[in-house]
């Protein structure tokens, strides 16, 4: 049975940033495509949590990398699975903060 999926507020606001940036930088079809692909992969990570590798065990942290610039992370709880951040690959990784 697939998981819900919680987002934190920390990925909410990192999905408005990026739709920001791309309707900004390019056009709505790239907007909705990153959409789509979010999408996909929110439904693979709700049936198969487990399907991207783990990178924190401490946390329990898993990436999904979304598209060559931002990756997801994201941790299986009891019953759902909370997004933690959508991160864009190209800044500071010391930025990035999954807790």
């Amino acid at each position: 049975m697939p998981k819900q999926i919680i987002w934190s507020p920390a990925a909410d606001i990192d999905f408005a940033e990026i739709l920001a940036y791309l309707s900004k930088k390019w056009s709505n079809k790239v907007v909705n495509q990153f959409i789509d692909t979010v999408d996909v992969y929110l439904q693979f990570i709700s049936v198969n949590p487990k399907m991207f590798p783990l990178i924190n065990k401490k946390l329990n942290v898993r990436k999904c990398v979304l598209t060559k610039q931002n990756s997801l992370f994201y941790r299986e709880l009891k019953d759902s699975v909370e997004l933690i951040r959508i991160f864009d690959t190209r800044q500071n990784p010391k930025k990035l903060k999954l807790d």
